[in-house]
């Protein structure tokens, strides 16, 4: 009996180192992924800059494709207002001096 008791106690005594050796695994695991978490925050906190550079560039090309598309239309827009008013010079001269020759005047 006492040696039964003995193996007993001896079981109990390596199944508790093992569970011990097992917290420990895990705490030092748990460590490990905090560290590597940290890590990360700090290369993605570090790459913000870059992230925010890159937008402002992609942002600064976009408006400069904008003012250059509606810079491109108000000279087309200006070009076919003066080709009006060319076209119709004459025309508002002639009604001009139409007024000021009229008898009625």
């Amino acid at each position: 009996m006492d040696e039964t008791l003995q193996r007993l106690l001896n079981a109990e005594m390596r199944a508790e180192r093992i569970a011990q050796q097992a917290e420990a695994e895990q705490e030092e695991i748990i460590q490990n992924a905090m560290l590597e978490a940290r890590a990360e925050e700090q290369r993605f906190v570090a790459g913000i800059p870059d992230l925010h550079r890159a937008f402002i560039k992609k942002a600064e090309e976009r408006s400069e494709q904008t003012i250059a598309e509606l810079k491109r239309r108000y000279d087309e827009r200006h070009l076919q207002l003066r080709n009006l008013a060319e076209e119709r010079e004459e025309e508002a001269l002639e009604a001009a001096f139409g007024v000021l020759m009229s008898p009625d005047s």
